[in-house]
């Protein structure tokens, strides 16, 4: 049976017909891996989510965790997932040997991680933390650190989170209060209060790694004063021993709409509940130099973006793949030329808006997964890069299409589990069906990791101009390079080719318009609709790659992959056009917009 969480067969084509990650087998990193061991990683990766995370999915969100005001209590089957997770090694898949990983490219983990969150994301959501917590101190933390917290992390002994948010300061990291107060042994004693920690507290595990963010008194003011530390919830000797409850407190539960399965917490720390070394204050531990802490926090935050787009890309591709099956199996109607009542009903899928509905998710899903293994592609060559220059160009193109990567899939991804919902009737918005779960699931992601509204300023105002258009320019150079593929395989792809390019060189136009105009307040009131528009033609380019990828293959695989092209410059790409005239306009009406107005 064809599974219904991730397409093994898109996989396989994305990675080696189309990356060639055999390739990455060559560089000394990866060169104790082969076809045979990525090939083994995934289907584990596929067997684990199918047996382990998506039978408990349903129950995790009806069933969510709870807190007595003493202990969290989830339901048995997350630990027990949790668990054969952390047996296969799957942790450490990208880390280095040294600590215990399996130093597999990131290109390969992603594929690998995303059967589970395409099976379960409330579960799977306390390992990734996990995972993007041992990568930033593994890069950033002493040699100590590394042995104290990360290699239990890679083991499965301990969780990770990340604690930036505070009740009154939102995404506006410059107004975090949270204080850490040097003591003379070279520890902190942390005060304040976090919000929103996925994973802040349970008992999945022997204890919980918070990396925190606050301010050093006497430090410099905003941004440039935060510093990062390591608070564990219990203690942990020289030797690896848990020793006393560190002053963190569970304050409580949110309660979303989805993502249930995860514990969504508020964490006080410093409140005096726990006295470690009879004192007050949660023991927390310096990571790299004091007021650096926002640009350490960026190595995760960066990494979670990422693993939020491909978080939205699986929720999207598990809802359409559920929707093709009932579109399949489903009878209803007959088609508009059938005008005889007694003729058999069809089934849906046989009916030409349904198509639409089912060719629209085809193209979002498959091509945000294309995006989200080629920026983890540049991860791997990134990190293996030993030509400076080399380096340095695949970290900027990295940067500017991060926020893409995080960004689009959040949105359309969605969009494909509104249409999946559509595809269903009726029936799609029940409870007796996946499809309403993983949109309302998949509902968290704009938010998650920065809004739309962050990342349009982020692409606009940073990522765009950083380095004199640095970053831009290697960009225009991957488009151009597929353009003139394009051109060169002849045929619908020549014309999609030219219309890409097109389209590309308008965006350009405008952006440098933008700038010109010198009212940056409008660029930047506008800069959400930017982030679509430049997501589209990303996009866009690599649907381009894909079909040039299947060019000259025959088979229903192949001649899918080149309808959802089609579909994607016939019936999306257009959509940019508006959003470019509207950007060329620089329009002011949300600028002019007054609170008495509305």
């Amino acid at each position: 049976m064809r599974s219904t969480l991730i397409s093994r067969r898109d996989l396989d084509f994305l990675l080696y017909e189309w990356l060639r990650v055999e390739e990455l087998t060559a560089l000394p990193r990866f060169a104790e891996h082969s076809r045979e061991t990525f090939d083994g990683f995934l289907d584990l990766c596929a067997d684990l989510a199918t047996q382990h995370f998506a039978p408990h999915n349903k129950r995790n969100d009806t069933d969510e965790p709870t807190f007595d005001g003493e202990r969290v209590t989830i339901i048995p089957e997350v630990k027990a997932a949790v668990e054969a997770f952390a047996k296969a090694n799957l942790i450490g898949a990208a880390m280095d040997e040294r600590i215990g990983g399996l130093q597999l490219p990131r290109t390969l983990e992603a594929a690998g991680f995303s059967w589970f969150q395409a099976a379960n994301v409330g579960t799977i959501g306390y390992q990734f933390l996990t995972v993007g917590n041992a990568n930033l101190l593994t890069a950033h933390g002493t040699p100590e650190q590394i042995d104290r917290f990360v290699k239990p992390m890679v083991e499965g002994r301990f969780t990770g989170t990340m604690c930036l948010s505070e009740p009154q300061a939102g995404s506006s990291l410059a107004d975090i209060v949270t204080r850490a107060e040097p003591q003379a042994d070279g520890t902190y004693r942390v005060f304040g209060s976090k919000m929103w920690i996925s994973g802040g507290d349970h008992e999945l595990t022997e204890n919980i790694v918070h990396l925190v963010l606050a301010k050093i008194p006497g430090g410099p003011a905003g941004t440039k004063g935060i510093s990062l530390f390591v608070v564990p919830k219990f203690l942990v000797a020289a030797d690896g021993s848990l020793g006393a409850r560190n002053d963190v407190v569970l304050a409580g539960l949110n309660h979303k709409m989805g993502y249930r399965g995860t514990t969504n917490t508020v964490l006080n720390f410093g409140e005096g509940k726990h006295t470690p070394d009879g004192a007050a204050g949660a023991v927390g531990y310096l990571v790299g130099e004091p007021h650096r802490g926002l640009s350490y926090m960026f190595h995760m935050m960066n990494e979670a973006r990422l693993g939020v787009g491909l978080g939205a890309t699986a929720l999207g591709y598990t809802g359409y793949l559920k929707s093709l099956e009932y579109a399949r199996e489903r009878r209803q109607g007959r088609p508009v030329t059938a005008k005889d009542p007694a003729t058999p009903q069809v089934p849906i899928i046989e009916h030409a808006d349904v198509r639409r509905m089912l060719l629209a998710q085809k193209s979002y899903v498959e091509g945000a997964l294309g995006l989200l293994l080629y920026c983890n592609r540049l991860v791997d060559l990134e990190h293996t890069a030993e030509d400076p220059a080399t380096k340095r160009d695949h970290t900027l193109l990295l940067e500017i299409l991060t926020g893409v990567a995080k960004s689009w899939p959040s949105q359309w991804c969605l969009e494909a589990n509104s249409l999946a919902i559509q595809v269903h009737g009726g029936y799609g918005y029940t409870r007796e069906y996946d499809v309403e779960q993983h949109y309302r699931d998949n509902r968290l992601n704009p938010i998650h990791e920065g809004t739309h509204g962050i990342q349009g300023l982020d692409l606009l105002g940073r990522k765009v101009i950083q380095h004199d258009g640095a970053s831009l320019r290697l960009l225009a150079a991957q488009i151009e390079r597929t353009v003139l593929a394009a051109t060169e395989a002849g045929g619908e792809w020549t014309e999609f080719g030219g219309q890409l390019d097109a389209v590309w060189q308008r965006l350009l136009t405008v952006t440098g318009w933008m700038f010109a105009s010198g009212d940056i307040a409008a660029a930047m009131a506008n800069s959400s609709i930017y982030l679509e528009a430049f997501g589209h033609v990303v996009v866009a380019w690599i649907w381009l790659e894909q079909a040039l990828a299947a060019h000259g293959k025959d088979g229903d695989f192949y001649d899918g992959k080149r309808a959802a092209a089609r579909y994607f410059f016939r019936y999306e790409l257009p959509k940019t056009t508006p959003q470019l005239d509207l950007l060329e306009l620089m329009d002011r009406t949300t600028l002019d917009m007054r609170d008495a107005w509305f």
